[in-house]
């Protein structure tokens, strides 16, 4: 696939890599031409350096024939006008823009489409990310959760710990546990190595699992791994930006909500938005507030400024100082590397991000893709189409289907059935079947698995 990005930062540099490792044609626009040069240098791909909303410079990247524009620059602006020349001019098929500010997104409806300005996909970085915070305050312990099938099905990673009933023993032996409960662990990654699971596998403490069931099993499944949390009622959100006003305005109806903000004219808005959150002015590295806060009865504390270093000291702080759990925001990948055991979960923002905008690059009918393991795994809804005759998984068992290596089939969505993966099920036609894959370098192998013959038409 020909694909320009625009924007070489960290979202569209980190999709650009994942991308090309894929075989596409892919060109970077950018006007730093430092950072395009060290992009040349580690991958195969072209770059155009010059702003990306002027016709030239999209004529020189190539526009006229590109099958996709993703326009990811740090400016709305850029990445709107960016899809209307690309639109205008080039007739381009597939426009995706990175839109942040929330007032562009609350009029969505009416500003983003072919009449007006013709964007096809809108991805709210802010949002997904917010998204995914709330799942892990919803859901104690898990240190992932992903939804599949408009949320019916969920895939969850959890940190197995001595104790738990199936920890030391044999994955089958869930089904004894738990006779009316189904699910399918999809992975195991031990000491960083992925694992294939199989029936006699045994699980140790320390393995993150990730594992796929109904939703409503979620909790049951996750209690054989670790001791459940107690549900978490104590929130404290560090920085008052989007991101963080956002997490609280979500959660503030259920939770007991506390915002920490350095400006104080940021105080004095987010205290005219928030309905029951208390904002506080002050900063969430200073220990006599925190102190004053009550750290230590804290269930869940957020470090989500715009500064990594920030975010890492102020979480380490809160942990020492009592915090149950600790969640923090991490832009720069080396740091996600260097965290130890006093920050329980580091957030990426350009993964879940990448991961929205996967799901229209893949091949096939893709309904959702999520970057795993900060961009080392994937796992994968794509719709089965075809019939026996020009499928390779239409009207076969899953036994019988012959899957890539590192690659596993979690679960089916039939309607609004959930049908965890055994051997026996046979897929059907417009089923919505659920992959995990360890190992990205098999992504095109499941595109073609899945892809129907010439025999079949939509």
């Amino acid at each position: 696939m020909k694909i320009i990005i625009l924007g070489a930062g960290q979202v569209g540099g980190t999709l650009a890599e994942q991308l090309a490792s894929e075989q596409n044609d892919i060109t970077v626009v950018d006007t730093d031409a430092t950072i395009l040069r060290g992009l040349q240098d580690r991958l195969d791909i072209r770059t155009v350096e010059g702003p990306a909303s002027l016709p030239s410079t999209l004529e020189r990247a190539g526009a006229a024939d590109a099958e996709l524009i993703i326009a990811v620059t740090n400016s709305d602006e850029i990445n709107i006008v960016a899809c209307q020349v690309a639109h205008s001019v080039f007739n381009s098929p597939k426009k995706i823009a990175r839109i942040r500010d929330q007032d562009y997104l609350n009029y969505h409806a009416r500003l983003f489409e072919e009449a007006h300005i013709p964007i096809d996909v809108i991805i709210g970085p802010e949002q997904l990310v917010t998204q995914n915070i709330k799942q892990l305050i919803v859901n104690p312990g898990a240190l992932q959760v992903l939804d599949f099938a408009d949320g019916r099905v969920q895939l969850v990673a959890v940190r197995a710990v001595a104790g738990g009933p199936i920890v030391g023993h044999q994955l089958k032996e869930i089904r004894e546990h738990m006779p009316k409960v189904d699910t399918r662990v999809a992975a195991i990654f031990r000491q960083d190595r992925p694992l294939i699971p199989e029936g006699d596998t045994i699980v140790e403490a320390g393995d993150e699992v990730f594992f796929l069931a109904d939703r409503k099993h979620i909790r049951n499944v996750m209690s054989e791994l670790r001791r459940i949390d107690k549900d978490y009622r104590k929130v404290i959100v560090a920085g008052g930006g989007n991101i963080g006003s956002t997490l609280a305005l979500a959660l503030e109806d259920q939770y007991d909500v506390k915002i920490i903000e350095q400006n104080y004219q940021r105080c004095r808005t987010l205290s005219e938005k928030m309905k029951s959150a208390l904002v506080l002015h002050g900063s969430a590295a200073d220990p006599q507030l925190l102190r004053n806060e009550n750290i230590e009865t804290t269930d869940v504390f957020c470090a989500l400024t715009n500064n990594d270093e920030s975010n890492i000291m102020m979480s380490m702080l809160a942990k020492r100082m009592g915090a149950k759990k600790v969640i923090t925001l991490i832009t720069n990948p080396a740091y996600s590397e260097l965290i130890g055991d006093e920050i329980d979960i580091s957030i990426s923002p350009q993964q879940i991000t990448i991961g929205s905008l996967l799901t229209h690059v893949r091949k096939g009918d893709v309904s959702s893709v999520h970057s795993l393991r900060r961009g080392a795994a994937e796992s994968l809804e794509i719709v089965a189409r075809g019939d026996k005759g020009s499928s390779k998984v239409v009207g076969r068992r899953l036994d019988a289907i012959k899957l890539p290596a590192g690659v596993t089939i979690g679960a089916i969505v039939r309607g609004n059935e959930v049908i965890i993966a055994h051997g026996h099920v046979t897929v059907e036609h417009e089923d919505h079947v659920i992959i995990f894959v360890t190992d990205k370098a098999r992504i095109g192998e499941v595109e073609k698995l899945f892809n129907p013959g010439f025999g079949f038409f939509f």
